[in-house]
């Protein structure tokens, strides 16, 4: 299992590319936890904390793609850098002017989650022009996928472990600073100053008018949805089971689960169409959601996380691939960063939604969320299949080498076809 990884982390930038986007991502991974501790250290209510959370959620979301949309236009280094250095400098900000006053607080953290580089986005449009082949990539998805988790697994202990050394300002400004220099050794790398993309149609919808792009969107809206609820769910049934420590033990099954799925994922070469594929990663991610609402106790209920965040990575991995493909000609950094605000969304949504439904009927009906919300992700793919099947159209797809520079021919495309 673990040869495919070190063949990949062996290749000429591979590691650090992963390393650097891992380390830039910090200060997005740890935003929410890090905003929360700085405003309650500075007396501020949970309501005030929650509100500086979300704004950095939102410009978050609305930056990535837009951000996305430049670095295909103007190349990583050149947009990358900049949107890092403003991010990091308008958190710092925030950590040293504080709360008070609270417009300037909120602009600085939407500043800041507006100008968070899409790193994620940047990294998968590089794998291809780093890695010999489509096997490689695919596996290499993979990895980033589990790596991602490790990223959000450990992110929040790092930030407690700074808070409880030095304060919750240091916490905020360190964990910045840490990101800014992890997206510094990203954008010098000689892959991300080489990388161009193609030459793109002129349009304003650009990425989003590729039909099967707009099907994952909604397929992992669904799932985003999902996850969102399952953290609400899962507090409500730790109020009732054992308090924080049973949820740090919930969140944490989800995080070990996916990590174990996406590694054995990644471990082996997949064939036959990666839309059939999703769809059936898909179902068994719904399928595994279901048993939550059980509820049993705290060991087995931790155990049941764990199952349900299973099949998480793999889904991932496997809808890289489907982007790869469907992103239309020059917006391929773009539609990463699509998928990452639409499951960012989701998330925000599925925590709005699963609040009502555990104040109704408690943590067992808040658990019957997900399985719902994976159900209509799998709905939007069967519905859909035959947009995700077909080869996307020449004037919209890439029949360059941007996102296959080793003219890999794909089971049911032509070469012509290729995104």
């Amino acid at each position: 299992m673990a040869a495919g990884y070190v063949e990949i982390l062996r290749a000429r930038h591979a590691a650090r590319l992963l390393a650097g986007t891992l380390v830039g991502r910090l200060p997005c991974a740890v935003a929410a936890i890090a905003i929360v501790l700085f405003v309650r250290s500075e007396g501020g209510t949970y309501s005030l904390a929650g509100g500086l959370a979300a704004a950095y959620g939102v410009a978050n979301a609305v930056g990535q793609p837009l951000l996305g949309r430049f670095v295909d236009l103007y190349g990583q280094p050149r947009v990358q850098l900049p949107a890092a250095l403003l991010s990091a400098l308008a958190m710092s900000a925030f950590a040293f002017t504080g709360t008070d006053p609270l417009a300037l607080a909120y602009v600085c953290v939407a500043l800041s989650g507006l100008f968070t580089p899409p790193l994620e986005g940047g990294l998968r449009a590089l794998w291809s022009s780093v890695l010999p082949g489509e096997g490689q990539v695919q596996t290499a998805y993979a990895m980033d996928a589990v790596a991602q988790e490790v990223m959000f697994t450990a992110g929040p202990l790092l930030v407690t472990l700074c808070v409880s050394l030095w304060s919750a300002q240091a916490a905020l400004v360190l964990i910045n600073v840490v990101g800014l220099l992890g997206a510094l050794s990203v954008v010098v790398s000689p892959p991300s100053r080489a990388w161009r993309s193609a030459p793109r149609e002129a349009h304003w919808l650009g990425a989003l008018r590729s039909p099967g792009l707009l099907v994952l969107l909604g397929a992992f809206l669904a799932v985003g949805i999902a996850l969102g609820s399952i953290t609400v769910a899962a507090m409500s049934y730790a109020d009732d089971h054992g308090g924080d420590a049973v949820y740090g033990w919930l969140m944490a099954g989800i995080g070990l689960g996916a990590l174990v799925g996406g590694t054995a994922y990644g471990a082996r070469q997949w064939s036959g169409p990666p839309e059939r594929r999703l769809r059936v990663l898909v179902a068994l991610l719904a399928v595994c959601y279901l048993p939550l609402a059980l509820t049993p106790g705290p060991v087995a209920m931790t155990a049941l996380t764990a199952v349900a965040g299973l099949f998480l990575a793999p889904c991932l991995a496997c809808a890289f691939v489907l982007v790869d493909r469907h992103a239309p000609r020059g917006t391929v950094t773009e539609a990463f960063s699509w998928i990452v605000t639409t499951f960012t969304v989701g998330s925000s949504v599925g925590t709005g939604l699963a609040g009502p439904v555990v104040e109704w009927g408690g943590a067992v009906w808040g658990f019957a969320v997900p399985g719902a919300a994976g159900a209509v992700s799998l709905l939007v793919l069967l519905a859909t299949g035959r947009v995700l099947a077909a080869p996307a159209g020449g004037a919209v797809v890439a029949a360059s080498s941007e996102n296959d520079p080793n003219r890999v021919v794909e089971p049911r495309f032509s070469s012509g076809d290729r995104a």
